[in-house]
């Protein structure tokens, strides 16, 4: 029997798997993108409601918060755990509201990154990016860190929607 005879067999069952196994992928990456951009946007909407019960879910035990930017003319950086917002009890008195969000994914870690606006009662505050790390286990995304910028228009931007309509 002549190579080619004993070679084309195999490679016609090869056809199929090369062509679906990128597509299957690309798919699979495509989920996780949203599932890890929905984790940030749950996040927000936990810590503008008060919800630690959510934001204990969404976040690994070891998580930790933090920001940078510039008030009043002084540079700050914070960095800490989630404890300061999962151990407050009543309702919180801010609402931060993330739009435009990308993320990168690869195995089983995701980068998400977030533009968003941030109002004091009704009273409007600042605006950034936040930039959530979050770890894939036993399939379900988690925070486990978020980091983000605080800082004033034209260097971000309000939420697109205007102020918020609580």
């Amino acid at each position: 029997m002549p190579a080619t005879a004993r070679v084309l067999p195999a490679a016609l069952c090869l056809i199929p798997l090369l062509l679906f196994a990128p597509t299957s992928r690309a798919q699979s990456a495509d989920v996780d993108t949203k599932a890890a951009i929905a984790v940030a946007d749950s996040v927000l909407i936990a810590l503008s409601s008060g919800d630690n019960a959510t934001l204990k879910r969404l976040t690994l035990d070891s998580a930790i918060v933090g920001g940078a930017g510039v008030r009043n003319g002084v540079e700050r950086f914070s960095l800490g755990s989630w404890a300061r917002y999962t151990s407050r009890t009543g309702p919180s008195d801010f609402t931060e509201r993330g739009f435009g969000a990308t993320a990168r994914v690869q195995d089983r870690v995701a980068q998400v990154w977030v533009p968003y606006d941030l109002y004091i009662g009704k009273t409007w505050s600042h605006c950034g990016v936040d930039a959530f790390t979050l770890l894939k286990s036993d399939g379900r995304w988690r925070v486990a860190s978020l980091i983000y910028t605080i800082e004033q228009p034209p260097a971000c931007q309000k939420h697109p929607a205007g102020p918020p309509t609580q």
